[in-house]
Parts: C-alpha cells; structure tokens; sequence
C-alpha cells in the first residue's frame, strides 16, 4: 500500500489495521430496542455497527439496512430488539489483521465496517472511510477542515 506522506502516517504507510485510527466506536446489544438503534445510527451518521451479547463477545451486526428491511415488512422497530433482525454472519478482523487483508474482505463481502475484536470482544468497527483516509494519508480531523 502507498500512501501521501504526511504527519501521523507510518514510514511505508500503514500495515495492519490496529494502526488506523477508527471512526466507529458503536457497538449495540443483542436486547437492545431496534427503534433506539436506528435513532443512535441516524444522529451519528454510522451505517451500521456489531452486536454483542452479555460478555461482549460478537453476536451479529445490525445496520441501517437491516432497519429498513424490517419497516419494509411493516414491522415496528419499538417492538423488536437487534437480536430479531440483525445479520448473523459473523466476520471480523483483529488489530493484527493486515491493511490489504481488510480491504480486501471488506470489497468481497460488500462491508461498510469491519468489527474489530481483541481478546474475544469486540472492541470497535474500522469503516471503508477509515480505510480510504489511511490509504491516502488523511487524519481523522480532516472533515472538520474541509472550507477553512
């Protein structure tokens, strides 16, 4: 991987994915309320996110097209929980997992975050975002600059 030179971007670019800094912070539980689910992805602009069960280990993930899914089905998001409709399939990566690697599972399985566990539990999501600013060499407060 090639990246700009610029402050805060390892010598060569980055090598594994605990050295990109993540945006995603967001992790739900499995009897969490689908409606405050939806409301917390919508007020953090965050597509999606993993679901954990009692100890934290990774149960599934949840996102906003699992939402709009159920609406779709008529269903009403105050009476259900994560649980009952979010994705089983469970894919995720370690801080150890190879830049290239995560890019590449998350373009063959069509992600837009990738659960990070350590120790059995997960810990945050690296989004394609995430990804894309690291590859070209971007810090995190870049957004913030845009227009000054």
């Amino acid at each position: 991987m090639t990246t700009l030179g610029r402050p805060g971007v390892p010598a060569g670019g980055f090598k594994t994915i605990g050295q990109v800094r993540a945006t995603n912070d967001l992790v739900f539980t499995r009897k969490q309320n689908a409606m405050g689910i939806a409301v917390e992805l919508l007020t953090t602009h965050t597509p999606g996110a993993p679901v954990v069960d009692g100890e934290g280990r990774f149960a599934g993930f949840i996102s906003e097209f699992d939402i709009l899914r159920a609406l779709e089905a008529g269903k009403d998001l105050n009476r259900l929980a994560a649980e009952d409709i979010m994705v089983k399939d469970r894919i995720a990566v370690t801080d150890e997992t190879s830049f290239d690697e995560a890019v590449k599972l998350m373009e063959d399985k069509r992600l837009l975050n990738l659960p990070i566990e350590r120790n059995g539990k997960v810990v945050y999501s690296i989004t394609r975002h995430d990804l894309l600013r690291a590859w070209i060499g971007l810090g995190v407060d870049i957004e913030s600059n845009i227009g000054s």
